[in-house]
């Protein structure tokens, strides 16, 4: 039996590990007035929530971390079982999640708090402060490729910022999304603060449409397109975190084994199964054979579907066709195979490729792969990389390896990210946002930004003596009149080019 998550009654669905196919468990297709029922309870679970303030839901939120963590080994088997993904990466995604979740609850009060702001000189007479306020509930649908470290980048900013949360994790891990529930309930007991609801598409799409204060979604730009139509019925407002096809840059001066060290692990890791995998690389020419020499030795060591593989099996059975099709696509159309192909593809695991030559126009190179596939091409110079991968409809992460100018290429390329000399960096670090532009998505998880994307600005003012200079009312008179439009020529008149 292929592996598969599909529908085995109208109110149940199945999910099967991707390995082999094996049974992992049944769960309920959450119907629209289920999902309406948990957003219901939950309003009045975000008012409990957000009451106690910063510093009491920090404590909280550091118990449900260390419940978490405590619970790491089974956490990173069910994901194992799940989606595939081997147990070691699990953990490692675990662990990262960790950090964003700690940085959350220790730092929302001082991204979020109520703050003065110093008035214009016309209304001086005023205090002037803001803060940031929660929606109350707060929507996270969830992908299934990392179904902690993606979900927990909204969840535990959400819930710092003051929300509950109703939850809907992706049909493939639907497990692991009830696990980090479950480990939330044990520290906080007494309201339905953080939900799952589980399904297929129409239970996301009941959450659309429900009564959040706003949706966060992790997924296909295909499923965003369908998300963002559902929430403009409301005009809920959305965080969208999309697909990519990101690029890695290799100049004439790059450490060329650290290059090829990270386009291997960026591109197969996870079986490429990564919105900011590595789909596409540029070389410059006077590297390139060298370069790819290193690609192709260090990526023909990897190998998936046998025992202690470090890639698992492509978690969707759909995506297995999609990486055939670009793959044919590709060679059909002059490519040179310089590493596996549609002759590796084994049931639901598919075994690393390496394409070049591969045209600009191919699918392999405008559309997200999604498996463990690189292209890589030769290019004349650090110009022609950049436009080359700029002109993709993508904007999500990039990668730079240059001893002397990766800054300057950096500035260069249109993407939410870049790392220099290290593949992925910029998401790894709790401080920088992370989200992309274009095709991409909208919006941004991580750091500052994305405890902002949980909550709205509200500005408040207090008058603290009478203006000298009335100017909102009708007893205005001609004499103020005067008096300002002097200022304003004293103030911005003099502003030249």
């Amino acid at each position: 039996m292929t592996a598969s998550t599909k529908l085995s009654a109208a109110t149940t669905f199945e999910v099967h590990n991707p390995a082999d196919g094996e049974l992992t468990g049944v769960y309920p297709v959450h119907t629209r007035a289920e999902v309406d029922a948990a957003v219901a309870a939950a309003h009045p679970a975000g008012t409990w929530w957000a009451a106690p303030g910063f510093a009491e839901r920090a404590r909280l939120l550091d118990a449900w971390r260390g419940e978490i963590a405590r619970d790491r080994a089974g956490l990173a088997e069910l994901i194992h079982v799940e989606m595939g993904k081997p147990v070691p990466d699990a953990k490692l995604e675990i662990a990262m999640a960790l950090e964003h979740l700690r940085w959350a609850a220790r730092h929302a009060e001082r991204v979020l708090g109520r703050r003065s702001v110093r008035p214009s000189l016309l209304t001086a007479n005023h205090a002037a402060s803001v803060e940031y306020r929660p929606y109350g509930v707060v929507g996270v649908i969830g992908p299934w490729n990392y179904p902690v470290f993606t979900p927990l980048g909204s969840l535990s900013f959400a819930l710092a910022a003051g929300n509950a949360v109703v939850f809907k994790p992706s049909e493939y891990t639907p497990g692991v999304g009830l696990r980090l529930a479950q480990a939330f309930a044990r520290v906080v007991p007494e309201q339905p603060v953080f939900q799952v609801v589980t399904g297929l598409g129409e239970t996301g799409n009941a959450l659309c449409r429900s009564a959040v204060g706003k949706i966060g979604f992790t997924g296909s730009t295909a499923t965003g397109k369908r998300v963002m139509a559902a929430c403009a019925e409301n005009l809920t407002p959305l965080l969208m975190e999309c697909g990519g096809k990101d690029a890695l840059i290799v100049d004439a001066d790059a450490d060329l084994e650290a290059a090829a060290d990270a386009a291997v692990w960026g591109g197969l890791s996870n079986a490429g199964q990564t919105c900011l995998a590595v789909e596409r690389v540029y070389v410059h020419t006077s590297v390139y054979e060298r370069f790819v020499t290193e690609l192709v030795a260090r990526a023909r060591a990897i190998e998936a579907g046998t025992p202690g593989s470090k890639i698992g099996p492509i978690t969707m059975p759909k995506q297995v066709d999609i990486i055939r099709r670009h793959i044919e696509d590709a060679l059909a159309r002059g490519a040179r195979l310089l590493l596996g192909g549609t002759a590796g593809i084994r049931g639901q695991f598919v075994q690393p490729t390496i394409l070049a030559d591969v045209p600009e126009d191919a699918a392999a190179i405008t559309e997200e792969t999604f498996g463990p596939t690189l292209t890589v091409t030769r290019v004349r110079d650090m110009d022609e990389a950049v436009e080359l991968v700029n002109a993709g409809s993508y904007g999500l992460g990039s990668t730079v390896f240059a001893r002397r100018d990766g800054e300057r290429i950096a500035a260069r390329l249109r993407a939410g990210g870049t790392s220099i000399n290290a593949f992925v960096a910029h998401a790894t670090i709790p401080t920088l946002p992370l989200g992309g532009v274009g095709g991409s998505g909208f919006g941004r998880v991580h750091g500052p930004d994305g405890l902002k994307e949980f909550a709205y600005a509200k500005s408040t003012t207090r008058q603290r003596f009478p203006s000298p200079l009335p100017l909102t009312t009708f007893r205005r008179t001609e004499r103020i009149d005067a008096v300002v439009d002097t200022l304003v020529a004293v103030l911005h008149g003099r502003a030249r080019r």
